[in-house]
């Protein structure tokens, strides 16, 4: 009889010690709860309901089968990752670094032949001459602005071409579709550094780039508490490579993690339409400035690469540089220091803007190089900031 006290499993087992009913609960809540937020879900390990669902091949991890594998929560952010670039398949990672070893590991080879270009993002090529050429892989830098010419470069053993457009200290924006049109006519895969774009102003994978990587660290997550990364590709082979290499790494990342960048994305388009239009203002406003000898902004019609990123994006993000006029390294220092809402660090994407300089930067020459200073921009009032970089520059300039 329903309803019947015989039929209740918890009549069954009376004589269980606390321990086990804690641990092997009988009564638990309904999962008949729908809320407005993506569910937090955490495991290192999942159950199966048979010994022939655990023994059932998965060779790319898309099933749930442990910790490392994700769980509804890492599987939620990939889902609207692949839904924004238009991905067959995106792969977290613990950072945006731990992205770019992944792309590194998943499409080379010992002997393989690998061409970064020179404004890439400093890690990428201290892993390259690090780790990667402990296993055979050779690392040739590359002008970012070559286009078509990087033909000439693509040789028999090449395995992997990089693009970061804009590159991330002195903004060069690239030619990904005549870089990606030369290395399809050889059939080499190319990775880019999508971080800048944030997988919405630009799109790599329209332009055939076989992998799209970003930082989520950044926009994404949007307040400078977590670091994560991604690697988003659409063919097959290429998808199958990377899932094999980020299964057999262990590459995994907290659920937890995921929760907030989930929650970054709530607000991540009309954040990032702010800081977009704050640093535009910005860089004009430095333009002008006496002290100021070149502002280095993709949407600057002098910035190097400007007809591609007029050609190929829909709008521009937080982050550039200027370089000061007749400075010596004593006066960049001095004009860092003084700020106070500009914090001193790395990254960019968060609410507090950011400056940092370089006083080995070799580009776009090397005393050029030691001049440069780049913004991030955050959230706050825009006539503060520039209050505060004016200040700074008086105390530079005394």
């Amino acid at each position: 009889m329903a309803g019947d006290e015989s039929d209740d499993p918890r009549q069954e087992r009376p004589n269980r010690g606390l321990a086990t009913r804690l641990i092997h609960p009988l009564a638990q809540a309904s999962h008949e709860f729908v809320g407005l937020n993506s569910p937090l879900h955490r495991a290192s390990t999942v159950v199966f309901p048979t010994l022939a669902d655990v023994c059932d091949s998965d060779p790319v991890g898309r099933r749930y089968s442990y910790g490392l594998s994700g769980t509804p929560t890492t599987r939620e952010l990939e889902a609207r990752l692949e839904t924004i670039e238009g991905a067959a398949r995106v792969l977290l990672a613990p950072s945006g670094l731990a992205a770019i070893s992944l792309t590194y590991l998943a499409l080379c080879h010992a002997g393989s032949h690998v061409l970064v270009p020179q404004s890439a993002y400093g890690p990428n090529g201290r892993l390259a001459h690090g780790v990667m050429r402990r296993f055979g892989v050779t690392l040739e830098r590359y002008d970012p602005m070559i286009g078509a010419g990087i033909a000439e470069l693509i040789r028999d053993d090449t395995a992997l071409i990089w693009c970061e457009s804009p590159g991330s200290i002195t903004m060069e924006v690239q030619d990904i579709f005549a870089i990606c049109a030369a290395a399809t006519d050889r059939d080499v895969p190319v990775a880019v550094d999508n971080t800048y774009a944030a997988g919405v102003l630009f799109n790599p994978l329209d332009h055939g780039a076989a992998v799209s990587v970003q930082a989520l660290t950044k926009y994404q997550a949007g307040h400078g508490d977590v670091l994560m990364g991604s690697v988003a590709a659409r063919d097959a082979d290429v998808v199958r490579l990377l899932g094999e290499a980020h299964l057999q790494l262990g590459l995994g990342v907290s659920p937890d993690d995921c929760a907030l960048v989930l929650r970054g994305l709530l607000s991540f388009p009309l954040r990032l339409k702010h800081i977009g239009e704050a640093a535009l203002d910005i860089a004009h406003w430095l333009k002008a400035r006496p002290e100021v000898e070149a502002v280095l902004h993709p949407a600057l019609p002098d910035c190097p690469g400007h007809e591609y990123w007029r050609r190929d994006f829909t709008g521009s993000a937080g982050v550039f540089s200027f370089i000061a006029r007749d400075w010596n390294w004593a006066q960049v220092e001095m004009f860092v220091n003084s700020l106070e809402l500009f914090k001193i660090g790395f990254s960019w994407g968060g609410a507090v803007s950011l400056a940092l300089a370089y006083d080995d930067l070799q580009r776009p020459t090397p005393e050029a190089g030691q001049r440069l200073i780049r913004l991030s921009i955050g959230l706050e009032d825009i006539a503060d900031l520039k209050a505060d970089l004016a200040l700074a520059f008086a105390k530079s300039t005394a």
